[in-house]
């Protein structure tokens, strides 16, 4: 049930993956820089108080950016993860209904082949990642590991099954935003969701309803 969720996910937050509009949205963000990127909103504005953007380049600067989107999207998938399969435990065919108890325990209850599907899953999808957005090693500067193709923008890896990736540079920024903040706010969420778990044993739909 959580792979569905997930996949579920991957589709409503697929625009921001497209690349559709590539050629547009990567003119309007040639200069990537702390003052240009997604992400900041008022009345914060661009939150970095520690200054690490401040003390970055171009291309380290797109790294942070990736690392925090792909982050973002992986934990609003845990989130969804932890509410549906809480909700269903015990009551569905998948598994055949044997996982229980909170979501940070069901991982270890599943079918040790379950483990390799998803472990293939994840494999094939990094690697199709790298693929679309990295400069490949051979041709990469010893001073420059990890370094992110030109024309990539962060986050565009092509996955748009919908087909809602805005044509429009302006309005694609926009929904780049969007993104940013839901996975932000997911990454706390499902900190807090670990930690409560951690703390008192029970499931998180368990500690919110009694």
């Amino acid at each position: 049930m959580k792979f569905a969720a997930a996949l579920a996910l991957l589709a409503t937050s697929a625009s921001a993956f497209a690349p559709s509009s590539r050629k547009s949205a990567s003119s309007s963000l040639a200069a990537f820089t702390a003052d240009t990127i997604p992400g900041a909103l008022d009345p914060v504005g661009f939150f970095d108080p520690l200054g690490f953007a401040a003390k970055a380049d171009e291309a380290t600067l797109k790294r942070y950016r990736e690392a925090e989107l792909t982050h973002g999207r992986v934990s609003m998938l845990a989130v969804v993860g932890f509410l549906v399969g809480e909700a269903v435990e015990g009551s569905t065919v998948l598994f055949n209904g044997e996982i229980t108890g909170p979501a940070i325990t069901h991982l270890a209850q599943v079918n040790p082949i379950f483990w390799v599907i998803l472990g293939a899953g994840i494999a094939k999808a990094e690697t199709k990642r790298a693929e679309i957005g990295w400069v490949e090693p051979k041709n990469v500067p010893v001073a420059k590991p990890g370094l992110l193709r030109d024309s990539y923008i962060p986050g565009d890896i092509g996955f748009d099954p919908l087909g809602l990736k805005p044509e429009d540079p302006a309005e694609f920024v926009a929904m780049q935003t969007k993104e940013l903040q839901n996975g932000r706010l997911a990454m706390l969420a499902a900190a807090g969701f670990m930690a409560q778990e951690l703390v008192n044993g029970k499931g998180i739909l368990e500690t919110l309803l009694n």
